[in-house]
């Protein structure tokens, strides 16, 4: 009896089998689990000394730029101007936050490409049975939790106070115009300031003017005072073939020439701002975390390919500083191809209108200025391009992870 009581427990409970601990275990999964995202993240963000040179660079030195403009202005409105505005704008965007941005991501991603053999815990974090490759792919997200938002808090204290310390007046061709106004308030304006436009603006009327109101043109800038003498002095405007006119223009003819200089310039004034619109920063900063998010994944494969942080970072500042700005403006016969190649002339073809040239010279608000100086190609290759780059990288450090002998 009570071997059969015990026969039929026997039977009734379930074997346990060697398979069911293996089926709940996901050490072997290509996919990184939580877990192990945060303790990729744990292990970047405990090294005081990197953290600290991210946030110096990224947040500290437009912080320290910003904060010395706004004292200086505050002590000495007249001799220094407004701490913010569209041209401060540009020239932290295009100038600091593009290229150290990248810098300082690369150097986060060769860091975290590279720490576990640095440190000597490649082996240890292979016996545990983990895949290489989610260890690998672990590090995109960890490290990404880091740039990004340092960037984008540096960025958004360039856009505060770009904005809330904008200049209250336009300051167009040396002189204080009012903003945002039509090509027939711009036209007003001028007739009433008359001689301040024709002093200043920039104009050219060229030769041989028929009109009648262009025949007073040469009387024109030989009554209004400007400077140490009569007339605007980079311009020479004759009448048919015979010698300027010297005779003395009446205060309508000088009113109608303003006009006409300001018709002229409104194209150029309606480009300019006293601070950078919405859409602007919006684009801006995306286009600025794109670039920080390339040098990341960049680095962090070229890290992990070559075992170390120091060639490593080199090699992103070399690419970065020298190679790039070179291969970006100079066309080199028979080499297009592989110049259009170069990830970061990519990112700069995706730079905003509006933004001056990211290597240097040129750009401004004058729309597409600054892309117009890079070696021609089009949106679509460069996206291509990148693409290419963020995978390529990303595929060659997971195959030096799994490759590589513990």
């Amino acid at each position: 009896m009570t071997t059969s009581t015990v026969t039929e427990n026997s039977a009734s409970e379930p074997v346990p089998s060697k398979t069911d601990g293996a089926s709940n275990d996901h050490r072997g999964s290509w996919v990184p689990n939580g877990a192990m995202i945060s303790s990729r993240f744990m292990e970047l963000r405990k090294r005081s000394g990197l953290m600290i040179a991210l946030i110096v660079v990224t947040i500290g030195i437009p912080t320290i730029f910003l904060t010395i403009r706004l004292v200086a202005h505050a002590v000495a409105p007249h001799s220094y101007g407004p701490a913010g505005g569209y041209d401060i704008f540009i020239a932290l965007v295009a100038g600091v936050l593009y290229v150290f941005g990248f810098i300082v991501a690369a150097t986060l991603g060769c860091t975290a490409g590279s720490i576990d053999l640095t440190e000597g815990m490649f082996r240890h974090l292979v016996v545990t049975g983990r895949s290489r490759l989610a260890l690998y792919l672990a590090r995109i997200p960890a490290g990404l939790a880091i740039i990004v938002p340092l960037v984008a808090v540096g960025f958004t204290i360039v856009c505060a106070v770009c904005v809330f310390a904008a200049p209250t007046q336009l300051k167009y061709d040396g002189v204080n115009v009012p903003v945002n106004l039509s090509r027939v308030g711009l036209e007003n304006w001028a007739a009433n300031h008359a001689n301040e436009v024709i002093c200043n603006f920039n104009f050219n009327f060229g030769v041989n003017q028929s009109s009648a109101k262009a025949s007073s043109i040469p009387a024109v800038l030989n009554s209004v005072p400007c400077g140490n003498g009569p007339g605007h002095g980079g311009v020479i405007v004759t009448k048919g073939s015979g010698s300027p006119t010297q005779s003395k223009a009446t205060p309508a003819q000088i009113r109608e020439v303003a006009v006409m200089i300001a018709r002229g310039d409104y194209s150029d004034y309606a480009l300019q701002f006293l601070y950078p619109s919405n859409s602007l920063m919006i684009r801006t900063g995306l286009w600025i975390e794109l670039e920080a998010i390339v040098g990341f994944i960049v680095g962090l494969g070229l890290g992990s390919l070559l075992g170390q942080r120091t060639v490593a970072v080199v090699l992103m500042l070399v690419l970065e500083i020298v190679l790039t700005p070179i291969l970006s403006r100079v066309s080199i016969p028979h080499l297009i191809n592989l110049q259009r190649s170069v990830v970061g002339l990519a990112v700069a073809h995706l730079e905003p209108s509006g933004l001056g040239f990211v290597f240097g010279g040129g750009g401004g608000p004058g729309g597409n200025n600054g892309t117009s100086q890079l070696v021609p190609e089009s949106r679509a290759a460069a996206i291509c391009v990148i693409i290419a780059w963020l995978v390529g990288w990303t595929a060659l450090g997971a195959w030096r992870m799994m490759k590589r002998d513990a």
